[in-house]
């Protein structure tokens, strides 16, 4: 019933709004397929309602703990976190080491979160997920409950993804 609507109103429409619509689509799409992956994996992906700003800090605070509020500014590190690491301010694994290191963590559980989103996730049963699971993900930051390790990958393609664990 409701494919049959959608298709009327696509018919109704434009080339050039059926471009936009296009792009919207296609990111539900990915998006569908990112956590029906997970969802087969058996991860179990929770909201963290209570608490999100203060793990949000907590990021900012362990992984950051060596950088000063001059060199955030100067790398734009408010725009993008992850630009400690691409401006190489935080030494870091990347690309293929990056992946690898990842997926040799132990992962029951992690907290998952997106740059300029105040929304933290908690995916628990997590053993089972690996680096490219997150590839249609952007500006995604993985990190382990206990924050000692964290996982980024971007929006873009030469940026990352980067490993961190702090020593």
């Amino acid at each position: 019933m409701i494919r049959k609507e959608i298709q009327l109103i696509l018919d109704s429409l434009p080339e050039r709004e059926l471009q936009k619509i296009y792009w919207s689509i296609k990111l539900f799409q990915e998006n569908y397929l990112y956590r029906e992956k997970l969802i087969e994996k058996a991860v179990i992906i929770s909201d963290v309602f209570d608490g999100a700003t203060e793990i949000i800090n907590k990021w900012d605070k362990t992984f950051t703990l060596n950088i000063s509020d001059d060199i955030k500014e100067s790398i734009y590190y408010n725009q993008y976190r992850w630009h400690i690491f691409s401006y190489e301010v935080q030494d870091c694994l990347k690309a293929h080491e990056a992946r690898n290191a990842f997926n040799t963590e132990i992962k029951d559980e992690l907290y998952v979160m997106y740059q300029n989103s105040p929304d933290v996730f908690l995916y628990s049963k997590a053993n089972a997920v690996v680096a490219e699971d997150f590839d249609s993900q952007q500006d995604i930051y993985i990190f382990d409950k206990n924050f000692t390790w964290t996982y980024v990958n971007t929006h873009e393609d030469m940026c990352g993804p980067y490993f961190y664990k702090v020593k």
